[in-house]
Formats: C-alpha cells, structure tokens, sequence
C-alpha cells in the first residue's frame, strides 16, 4: 500500500482527482441525457440537462469554497466532457434492461467519483472536516439536484433514491478520515470502492431511510385527547 500513496502524494494526488472530477462530469452529463431521453427533449435539452447535471455539483462547491472562479469555467476540460456525455446519450439508445443495470453503476461511479473530490478539495482549501463531509455530500447530489428542479421534478435526494445522500456522506466521511491519517489516497480508493458497493446493493436491496408518512410526533396532550374520543361515545342525533 505504501507504494501506491506514493504514488498519488502530492502533485500527483491533484491530478488524480482532476481526473476524478471529470469521470464524474461525463458519468453525471450522460445520466442527465439519459433523463432528457425519458422526457422526450430534442437535442438542446439534452445538452442543457446533462450541462446542468454534469457541472452543478462543482459549481455549488467552487463557489461556497470562494476559491476563485469555479474550475468548470477555468479548465478547458469541463464543459466539452459535460458535452460530451450528454451527445452520447443522445446518440446511442440501449434498452431499458440495459440501462437500468447501466444506470446503477454510473450513479454509484458519481458519488464515488464527486465525493471523495469534493472533500479533499474543501480539506485542500484549509477547511475542516465537518465542512468537507458537506461539501463532499453537496458535490455529489447537486446537479442532481439542479437538473430535477430544472425539470419541474421533486429532487430524487429527497425521496426513494436508496439512500443516494447517505452514500454520498459516508464517502466522504471515509475520505476525511483517511486524510487526518495522512492516507489521502487509501480515501480516494475506498471511498470508490465502499460507495460502488454500498450503491448497489442499497438499489438492488431496495434499502432507504425511512420517511415521514408513518411517524407523526407525539405530545402529551394530543395522547389523552385521542384517549378521550375512544372512551366518551358517540352522541347520536
């Protein structure tokens, strides 16, 4: 192991997550065309959902980082590589079967790709860990985010999306972690590989956190009124 955190010390662990960074533009870009697909745009919808999907995550985390310019408008890279995944999925249709099992493993890529980049960028800048778990998080889930308000759509983070954001959290989290213990590569590999694994079982699993529609907090006063309606009956007219 100590072989390979050599190997991606320093200068060479910025470039690794440079490269990161755009794995998750493209992945992002060409989940957004795909989504642009199931909603029957034409060709600038594709471009400007998988634009949005693929470069708002970033965008949220170079600004709040006030970091300079977001590096989406400084790096050559960025915008061609959104473009570049969102004309593939314009281009090539695959069945849904195909997709779906496709699908599944792109969006585990993002958040493995996105949140581990987006902690070592926020530690980086000199913040602490707290902040990098956030905005870690907020790197992953927001061009998703951005792209399903575009759409008119209740964000897939909110709901029923097999626990995208925990994922995402605890990537980060292992990211952070190996950062203080001086293994910021160690982060970069587990981090991927624990968030592939944990994404796809919790899709295929159909695990989720639970919701609100079955709990409802409970007040003294209210458990006595509801007391008082199953003792007193009914006046009948």
């Amino acid at each position: 192991m100590g072989g390979v955190t050599d190997l991606l010390s320093s200068h060479s662990l910025d470039v690794a997550t440079r490269y990161l960074d755009l794995a998750g533009v493209f992945a992002s870009a060409l989940l957004g065309g795909a989504i642009a697909r199931v909603e029957r745009l034409d060709l600038f919808g594709f471009l400007a959902v998988g634009i949005v999907s693929g470069l708002g995550g970033g965008l949220v985390r170079d600004v709040l980082l006030q970091h300079g310019t977001p590096v989406a408008l400084t790096d050559v890279a960025y915008l061609p590589t959104a473009i570049a995944g969102s004309l593939i999925a314009f281009v090539i249709s695959i069945s849904q079967h195909a997709w779906d099992r496709l699908f599944t493993v792109l969006d585990a890529a993002v958040i493995g790709f996105w949140a581990v980049t987006g902690a070592h960028m926020t530690l980086a800048a000199g913040l602490g860990w707290l902040p990098a778990v956030l905005l870690g998080t907020m790197t992953a889930v927001g061009g998703g985010v951005a792209r399903d308000l575009m759409l008119g759509r209740i964000p897939a983070v909110f709901g029923g999306n097999a626990m995208y954001a925990t994922v995402a959290m605890i990537t980060a989290a292992i990211m952070v972690l190996c950062s203080y213990l001086d293994a910021p590569a160690l982060g970069i590999i587990l981090g991927i590989v624990v968030s592939l694994v944990f994404r796809v079982l919790a899709v295929r699993r159909g695990w989720s956190l639970p919701n609100g529609r079955d709990w409802q907090p409970r007040s003294r006063l209210a458990t006595v009124m509801e007391r008082g309606r199953r003792v007193v009956p009914r006046l009948r007219p």
